[in-house]
């Protein structure tokens, strides 16, 4: 069994209560201190890079910089992956293609359609290895780019200045900590589809014009058409999400400031005010 490993952590949680001292220890490797600094040295080389050029630096630059190197090693999972999954229904139509013209005197032809039988099985088990490797080792990358982010938030909340304080709420940065930095763990899986997809889709045209001719781009004229409208549904949620993290933040201040003066809010009974400003806001 693949989860055996945890097998001792759920004997203990069964006879009590899981306490931070059972949980596994993590990894040198994807600790904050770890992966915090080293995004941080980037970031400083960027800001000194920028300054020196008289422009904006771009944390984008920092993270490319930091963790391009594994990131671009997993694009050759994604690739060889791809080619598998179009190597399977070549080999199946010629498995098809060896039964419609059946020969049973024709022995080289089994040879031969026995030999695809074997490709088949061994792709779906070398494709089940590489998206399950893929996809570990790609959610590790967005894993340490969020733990390297929460250490920057932090580290920077912690040297604020008074002057910075007032322009930033306390909901701004637990929201940023809580909700914003989770976006890295779902961007690092299909960022290499950006470029997998089209040679897929390349090859998938091949494979039909060979097939049906012409007619198979009837289907690729129909995605050209909704590619436009993606965009234009894409731009729309960012703009919607956007939205979201203005009343989110709001929320979030809002609900700090309520729990640091519920004293002064029940000397005053002002309970009723406060649980309807609190309602009004989450319903929004």
């Amino acid at each position: 069994m693949y989860s055996s490993w945890l097998n001792p952590l759920f004997r203990i949680g069964y006879k009590r209560r899981l306490e931070e001292n059972d949980l596994y220890k993590v990894l040198p490797e994807d600790g904050s201190a770890k992966l915090g600094e080293e995004l941080q040295r980037h970031w400083d080389k960027e800001v000194q890079k920028a300054k020196n050029q008289a422009r904006i630096p771009h944390l984008t630059k920092a993270i490319l910089k930091c963790f391009w190197k594994p990131y671009i090693i997993l694009g050759a999972f994604t690739f060889l992956e791809e080619i598998i999954r179009i190597a399977q229904p070549i080999m199946l139509g010629k498995i098809i293609n060896y039964f419609e013209n059946y020969n049973p005197e024709d022995t080289e032809a089994y040879k031969v359609a026995f030999g695809y039988a074997a490709g088949i099985t061994l792709c779906t088990l070398f494709l089940a290895i590489l998206h399950h490797l893929y996809f570990f080792h790609v959610q590790r990358t967005g894993m340490k780019l969020r733990v390297a982010m929460c250490h920057m938030i932090y580290r920077k909340a912690l040297r604020l200045s008074n002057v910075a304080l007032a322009k930033t709420t306390t909901g701004q940065i637990v929201n940023l900590l809580s909700n914003d930095v989770n976006k890295f763990d779902q961007v690092t899986i299909f960022l290499h589809f950006l470029w997998v997809g089209p040679l897929q889709a390349i090859a998938v045209v091949a494979l039909l014009w060979q097939e049906i001719g012409p007619s198979c781009m009837a289907g690729m004229a129909v995605l050209l058409i909704l590619m436009p409208t993606q965009t234009i549904f894409g731009k729309w949620f960012s703009v919607l999400r956007g939205k979201t993290a203005v009343l989110t933040d709001n929320r979030i201040r809002t609900m700090n400031e309520v729990i640091s003066g519920m004293r002064i809010i029940k000397m005053y009974a002002w309970e009723k005010p406060f649980t309807n400003l609190i309602a009004q806001i989450r319903s929004v």
